[in-house]
């Protein structure tokens, strides 16, 4: 037997590392929406016999020992409460999700970049309220001149979000994939439209 294909064999056992699980905190909420909360199937059947989870949902696969038979675990609750972020890091991720993934100039999406609203040139400070995200031909036209003194105008002015308002951005990007079972639990909190 050829030893890659024993290899890609054993790493891959029936595809099944395509099921993940959603991981629910104690209150039955997403521990994160963006990105989603997701644990592999194997990390949720160990969590589950160390007895931190309880399981929601399952899958319609099942998993097998010499001795045992459990079907895959599609939504599972944490036991105990983990107490959400109040401070939200600056990081570039979270300021492209603050500014909903586009250019604050044009409004253009893709491959974003960072602006300085007052350039570090001028004294602008890497901050909340000082940086935004821009796409790579507006950031080049802006260059190192302070706002007023360009074309360009914001689509909203910078500001820190708390950790809420970036939880409800989370949600306008779902991922690629949301499985039937997980539906009812990322949205349940959510303002039902009239």
């Amino acid at each position: 037997m050829d030893g890659d294909f024993r290899t890609e064999f054993t790493r891959t056992p029936g595809g099944l590392k395509h099921r993940p699980a959603l991981v629910l905190n104690a209150d039955y909420r997403p521990l994160s929406y963006y990105p989603l909360s997701l644990w592999s199937w194997q990390d949720a059947i160990k969590a589950k016999y160390l007895d931190r989870v309880d399981i929601v949902a399952e899958y319609e696969d099942s998993v097998h020992s010499p001795t045992t038979t459990l079907r895959i675990p599609s939504v599972v609750v944490l036991k105990d409460y983990v107490k959400p972020q109040k401070r939200v890091a600056f990081t570039r991720f979270n300021l492209f999700l603050r500014d909903e993934f586009c250019c604050q100039y044009c409004g253009a999406k893709g491959e974003l970049t960072f602006d300085h609203v007052v350039p570090r040139a001028a004294g602008g400070v890497t901050s909340w309220q000082n940086v935004v995200a821009a796409c790579s031909p507006c950031n080049l036209r802006k260059g190192s001149k302070p706002l007023h003194m360009t074309e360009f105008r914001l689509r909203k002015p910078p500001r820190q979000p708390d950790a809420e308002q970036l939880r409800n951005t989370g949600r306008k990007f779902p991922p690629n994939h949301l499985h039937d079972s997980w539906v009812d639990f990322l949205y349940w909190d959510a303002e039902l439209e009239a």
